[in-house]
């Protein structure tokens, strides 16, 4: 074995020269664009095969915890990717507006949104049609490409296959679900009572934190009560829809706010930090997508996309989608430890505190 025949570099090497119809050699600058564009379609290869596993892994009926941290790896490890993938835009930069305009008439009406690594990456992670601009439908539009022959079958079978199993969404938020809340789980007889407490004691203890912070505020002088406390109770109803919804306990949301709030007890850190990784790896992928954005806007101004999209504008409302959204909005609902109420069997987290 070679090191060019286990990497099978002849026949990677030979794919810089440009499609199949090309009679010519592509310039420099072409071969550049073609070499970073083939990079970012290696890095998605490897992104799905890590988050497929990190997905599969999440949706055992009954996830130990010596798997959370494989789970952690695999999304840390995308993370890194995408903070690779932001900074290789800076290379596309290098190409100046006029050296792309040379040769991106002959891009046809190929677009970065035929990228279909790229959306069933969306797909996988939970990303909804109803966040997309203009509601597109990525499974819809990937058929209607492969029976136009421009998406290979396989391709859009991987797709449809991601798409009719759970998301990395729906897996976490059916493994927050079943998180312990103060020692009581889904099955034990009981549990919606004690989530309840739960849930009654955290916004007590949110309001009497409110009473702090209006205090305060009047006191050094930036507001008065009647301008401050419309505020600070509005934040304590928001918190209540965020747990209860129409009157019934969200408790996937409960469960994440728990872990959030107890963070140091040792059965809730590797949870903790895989909800942290969750937050890392979209945080990671808004970067790549705002690196996009500007290195089109530097490129080609407010020129249509060459697939017909709007172009920046597109790319730039795509740096607004959020998939994990509760991981996002459970931080405005927090307390400073000390203002909790004490934890519940806290044995059962790992150790017994003197409270």
């Amino acid at each position: 074995m070679t090191y060019g025949g286990y990497l099978q570099l002849e026949s990677l090497l030979d794919l810089q020269e440009g499609p199949p119809s090309y009679s010519h050699t592509p310039s420099n600058d072409e071969t550049h664009f073609i070499i970073v564009h083939q990079a970012f379609e290696l890095w998605f290869k490897l992104i799905l095969r890590e988050l497929k596993e990190a997905r599969n892994l999440l949706t055992q009926s009954k996830l130990e915890e010596a798997t959370i941290p494989r789970i952690v790896h695999h999304l840390e490890r995308v993370s890194e990717i995408f903070r690779l993938l932001a900074d290789q835009w800076k290379v596309m930069e290098t190409l100046s507006p006029q050296d792309f305009l040379a040769f991106r008439d002959r891009l046809g009406t190929s677009s970065g949104f035929e990228s279909w690594q790229m959306r069933e990456l969306e797909v996988l992670l939970g990303l909804e049609n109803e966040q997309r601009m203009g509601g597109m439908d990525p499974l819809a539009h990937m058929k209607k490409l492969a029976g136009e022959g421009k998406v290979p079958a396989k391709a859009l079978a991987e797709l449809e296959e991601t798409a009719a199993l759970p998301s990395l969404q729906e897996a976490l938020m059916t493994w927050l679900g079943r998180t312990p809340i103060h020692g009581s789980s889904p099955q034990d007889d009981g549990d919606q009572s004690v989530v309840k407490s739960y849930i009654d004691g955290h916004l007590t203890a949110m309001r009497a934190h409110g009473e702090e912070v209006i205090q305060h505020m009047v006191k050094i002088g930036h507001g008065d009560e009647a301008t401050v406390r419309p505020r600070i109770e509005s934040g304590i109803n928001g918190a209540e829809s965020f747990l209860i919804e129409e009157g019934s306990i969200n408790r996937a949301r409960a469960g994440l706010l728990f872990i959030e709030s107890y963070r140091e007890l040792p059965l809730l850190s590797w949870p903790r930090r895989m909800i942290d990784s969750f937050v890392d790896l979209e945080q990671a992928m808004l970067l790549f997508r705002s690196h996009h954005a500007r290195m089109v806007e530097r490129m080609i101004g407010r020129r249509m996309g060459t697939g017909g999209s709007s172009g920046v504008d597109y790319l730039d409302a795509t740096t607004k989608y959020r998939i994990f959204v509760d991981l996002w909005a459970v931080r405005t609902l927090l307390v400073k430890r000390d203002a909790l109420p004490s934890i519940e069997q806290a044995g059962y987290y790992g150790f017994v505190t003197d409270e």
